[in-house]
């Protein structure tokens, strides 16, 4: 689904999920339509704001499938910052970051499909302070490799841990701010 309440454009929005969001609620750090994982929402307009477009860079971490398999010289090159192209058709190079080739999670709400272990692929963690447009998907292509699969995992200290796809969980304001580091108003 596309992460935001209204959209011109008929698409699954998060309205579907079964919750009595509160009037004026957003979301923090967009997944895109063919992304997964942690989506923040808030009615704080404020933290947007603090999280992202503040001094302090704010850190989050991704599970990755690639296709084929990742060389240590490639994920050495993820780590050490990748030239991408961004808005306005302009060349970037990535912040250095931190990136792990890693086992397939084992207890991850994984797509069931007989044929997916049987093509070659690589998962990853890549942990991020910056968020460009596409940034992972375009990393990970930058290398010759397409993502299969980006799932956000945490932003700061708030992790997807064993939240299932469409669950929302609550949490108390001050643990909010606190887990995101941010100092609270």
């Amino acid at each position: 689904m596309v992460s935001q309440f209204v959209s011109t454009d008929e698409v699954p929005l998060l309205t579907a999920i079964d919750f009595n969001f509160p009037e004026g609620t957003h979301a923090i750090g967009r997944l895109d339509a063919h992304s997964e994982g942690l989506l923040i929402l808030t009615t704080n307009k404020k933290v947007t704001r603090l999280l992202f477009q503040g001094e302090v860079p704010h850190k989050r971490t991704y599970l990755v499938q690639v296709l084929q398999q990742m060389s240590q010289e490639s994920l050495q090159k993820i780590r050490d910052g990748v030239s991408i192209r961004i808005k306005g058709n302009v060349d970037w190079t990535t912040t250095p970051c931190e990136a792990e080739i890693v086992e397939k999670p084992a207890d991850l709400f994984l797509v069931e499909n007989a044929l997916q272990d049987f093509i070659p692929h690589t998962w990853l963690t890549i942990s991020l302070t910056e968020g460009k447009f596409h940034q992972v998907r375009k990393m990970v292509l930058a290398l010759r490799h397409k993502c299969r699969r980006l799932i956000r995992m945490s932003i700061e200290d708030i992790h997807l841990e064993d939240l299932q796809p469409g669950c929302v969980k609550e949490m108390n304001e001050v643990d909010f701010f606190k887990k995101l580091k941010i100092d609270y108003p």
